[in-house]
């Protein structure tokens, strides 16, 4: 399972609703690719549609969808916000990293 905290959650909201999507109806895609410093890559975006091997899931009333590779490394993974001045944005507090950047975009295990 993936969560969501209360501040991602307000910033998810905000942002969806900005670029036209509805929290009720649609999702907040999360995956992994390749790349990044540390090998493994974090990739956010919304979505309208569900694909064939997609988890999904719900918490804090944002659905979430994770294709089935993805979901391997990201099983007990929250979704953060850290706003303001210093803030790194959207931040994965993963439990299954060895290693992350200091951007915390990218990872590894």
């Amino acid at each position: 399972m993936i969560k969501v905290s209360e501040t991602a959650k307000k910033r998810i909201a905000f942002l969806m609703e900005d670029d036209g999507f509805d929290t009720a109806t649609d999702y907040v895609r999360v995956g992994v690719k390749s790349g990044g410093c540390s090998g493994l890559s974090y990739d956010l975006k919304f979505d309208k549609a569900l694909g064939e091997d997609d988890k999904v899931f719900e918490d804090n009333d944002i659905k979430i969808a994770v294709d089935k590779k993805s979901f391997l490394y990201l099983v007990g993974t929250t979704l953060e916000y850290s706003g303001g001045l210093n803030g790194k944005g959207f931040v994965f507090n993963n439990p299954n990293a060895n290693r992350t950047c200091g951007c915390g975009e990218s990872f590894s295990l």
